[in-house]
């Protein structure tokens, strides 16, 4: 069990469970709970241990979002009050960047989203690699509704998810989409019922986790690399990682296997 307060950490093996425990605020993500992420992310990045993360919520809701209420009270008032210079950028990035850990892991990572995922909670569930959503689940960029922005992470993670021109209809409308939609645009990777979100999120975390981690870490890493658009860079990251496999105990060398 964990030591915080607004987060949960739990680890089963080689899997570990994220949980935001704010449900009375429909785990609106707070300075508090911002800085209990950056600790946890700290820790984490260096757990060679661990084989995949499943980001959750505690109770009906994934995350509303940023808490507008204890924000505009300090950090965003603040900001808003700064010049427009290098130095406010270098803050602004710090609050931007506080789940940027979860794409740097070595492991992959699932986010199991019920209920609602708006704003950066909709932006937590696209720094991972999977989105698995209950039926009922609503999500959206919805920013853009109180005159900004979202500023972490997905103006460039969904368009390379679901394709330019929807992403942009998503982001300027802040429109708020439903499970089947989400699924049928490659934005939720699974679609289950309520009651079996908890179930499909281990099993397929577990599976992520058996898989031989040196091709998923490479994988990974060569997928990230292909983002630079430089196809040539991208095959080399590709062929490098496959050197590290083929040098590696995990490596099936049995004459009947096949990749």
């Amino acid at each position: 069990m964990s030591r915080y307060k607004t987060i949960g950490y739990d680890r089963r093996g080689s899997v570990g469970t994220l949980t935001l425990s704010r449900p009375e605020k429909r785990n609106a993500i707070n300075p508090a709970m911002r800085a209990e992420l950056g600790h946890l992310g700290r820790q984490l990045l260096t757990d060679e241990t661990l084989r995949c993360l499943i980001v959750a919520g505690d109770g009906p809701s994934f995350s509303a979002g940023i808490d507008l209420v204890e924000d505009m009270a300090g950090t965003l008032t603040a900001f808003a009050e700064r010049p427009i210079d290098d130095e406010t950028v270098e803050l602004g990035l710090r609050v931007a960047g506080t789940f940027e850990w979860i794409p740097r892991l070595g492991c992959p990572s699932v986010a199991a989203v019920r209920g609602h995922a708006y704003g950066a909670g909709l932006q937590l569930a696209l720094a991972c690699d999977f989105r698995i959503f209950t039926h009922d689940a609503r999500v959206g960029l919805t920013e853009t509704r109180y005159g900004l922005l979202p500023d972490m992470g997905a103006t460039f993670r969904l368009p390379r998810l679901i394709g330019e021109g929807r992403a942009r209809e998503l982001i300027l409308l802040g429109e708020v989409i439903d499970a089947a939609e989400a699924l049928r645009i490659g934005l939720a990777t699974r679609v289950v019922a309520g009651d079996e979100l908890d179930s499909t999120a281990e099993q397929f975390a577990e599976r992520l986790a058996h898989q031989p981690q040196i091709a998923i870490r490479g994988a990974r890493r060569a997928i990230a690399a292909g983002r630079s658009g430089d196809d040539a860079a991208s095959l080399r990251a590709a062929v490098a990682e496959q050197a590290r496999c083929l040098a590696s105990d995990e490596f099936c060398h049995a004459p009947d296997q096949t990749r």
